[in-house]
């Protein structure tokens, strides 16, 4: 499971009665029982998320089928909200955000041991790598201004008098593709990803690496090699508010969700490949944790061994996602192809894909957000644990207790539902955006299976038993 979420399991007994999880666990582990739902922090209720799921396949489908058949699209053109000057130059903004970097590794260093109160754990896992996206996702690249990257090596260049590269950029995203991976054994298969020390020492050494290779290379290099750089700069594609910079001056926009993925150029194939280690990322992480897959690799969901257990055979199954969403994105492009020509060509289709990325990522990790972003609120309050209160709250108490009211859960399932939904149906309507009108109409039947599974295969995800 996502360390995120870990100082949300640790109360998990506290929260709904013993009586119902272990009704619902029962459920969950009676074969074609359809109607158990356990959503991190380990809660379970009874959802009747069969109807939800099948719904949810005939929507995309109709869509797809209505979709190809229409003369007509929505036009998902960009409006224009303000064109002003440019008044903080991106120097200034990345090394504020190098200088909160700093001071958050200090906290880290000098606050507790413990994942669920120190800052620099929860900053990174709640709010870079959940909270962050997601922002991102409603009002386009916040990581432009915040990445810490930029302002260090922009400055040691200038200092050292460096302005030519060594041919990395040549490599094109490949170096983010590398990156991505890595991270993603860390978070999804790696022992102890949320244990303070362990996180300090890879965020230091991984540092270190992409700031070396950026003074060899030059700060530009970020937008390729760096995968947070490129994480959030695809998954920001997807805002309906959005700024763009240039000559000085900044434009704010307006536009349909995924209005920015039309006037991107195709895909290359490292970005193809990134695109496809998130989403493989994604799928397992949520696949990893649930009692089916515990089952198949012999575990008891309710007496889970430890992390240390599965991680050879989690290595593996990672490796097999990517392989398999790899695949699975091959034959259907090559399909796609085959029946409706050149306008089905790879690099164009596959930016539908970052809608169902940014849906899955809103998605899987919604509930961990609610649940750690009080965890990350009292550590900012006292980041040393000392009694504090830097941000003048009273002291307080982290609540789990919504997540045993029935009708919250149901509205938090709802939300789920509607993100995965959306996002298949937004992808779907860009591939018909992205491919045209003059394609024929067999060509998208591939694309419209995939999509109608990934829906299916999302929401099973969300609904179905948990352990671990």
């Amino acid at each position: 499971m996502s360390r995120a979420s870990a100082p949300a399991k640790r109360f998990a007994p506290f929260v709904g009665g013993p009586g119902l999880q272990g009704l619902a666990m029962a459920l969950a582990l009676l074969p074609g029982a359809a109607f158990a739902c356990a959503l991190p922090p380990s809660v379970i209720l009874t959802l009747p998320t069969g109807h939800y799921i099948t719904g949810a396949a005939l929507t995309v489908a109709l869509t797809a089928v209505m979709g190809a058949a229409a003369a007509r699209l929505p036009d998902m053109r960009a409006h224009l909200l303000r064109d002003r000057p440019e008044r903080l130059p991106r120097i200034a903004l990345t090394y504020a955000s190098f200088m909160v970097f700093l001071i958050v590794v200090l906290a880290g260093i000098l606050g507790p041991n413990d994942p669920m109160h120190n800052l620099l754990t929860l900053v990174f896992w709640t709010g870079v790598w959940i909270a962050l996206p997601l922002a991102s996702m409603l009002f386009g690249n916040l990581w432009w201004g915040l990445t810490p990257f930029h302002a260090p090596i922009r400055v040691l260049r200038g200092l050292i008098g460096r302005t030519r590269g060594i041919g990395l950029s040549r490599l094109g995203h490949w170096p983010a593709v590398l990156g991505l991976m890595g991270f993603s054994w860390f978070q999804i298969v790696s022992l102890s990803p949320s244990d303070p020390e362990t996180l300090l020492q890879a965020m230091l050494i991984y540092f270190a690496v992409i700031l070396a290779l950026g003074v060899l290379e030059g700060e530009d290099w970020l937008e390729k090699g760096e995968f947070l750089t490129v994480f959030f700069t695809m998954v920001s594609r997807i805002a309906p508010f959005w700024r763009e910079r240039q000559g000085g001056r900044v434009r704010s926009l307006i536009g349909w969700p995924g209005a920015q993925v039309l006037r991107m150029p195709p895909f290359s194939l490292s970005e193809m490949a990134f695109v496809t280690v998130a989403l493989g990322g994604l799928s397992f992480e949520g696949l990893s944790e649930t009692f089916f897959w515990l089952g198949l690799i012999g575990e008891n969901p309710l007496e889970f061994t430890g992390r240390s257990a599965v991680m050879g055979v989690n290595t593996l199954g990672l490796f097999a996602a990517w392989g398999a969403t790899a695949l699975g994105l091959w034959v259907v492009l090559s399909l796609g192809r085959h029946w409706g020509g050149q306008r089905f060509a790879a690099g164009p289709v596959m930016l539908s894909f970052l809608a169902i990325a940014a849906g899955y990522h809103t998605a899987h990790f919604f509930i961990t957000l609610l649940t750690s972003a009080q965890y990350a609120l009292y550590a900012l309050n006292d980041p040393l644990f000392r009694g504090d209160a830097l941000l003048g709250l009273p002291p307080f108490y982290v609540s789990l207790g919504f997540l045993s009211v029935p009708w919250v859960m149901s509205l938090l399932y709802a939300v789920q539902f509607a993100t995965i939904l959306g996002a298949h149906l937004l992808a779907v309507v860009l591939v018909l955006k992205l491919v045209g009108p003059h394609a024929r109409a067999l060509a998208h039947l591939p694309m419209t299976v995939l999509m109608v599974g990934y829906t299916v295969f999302g929401l099973w995800l969300l609904s179905t038993a948990r352990g671990a």
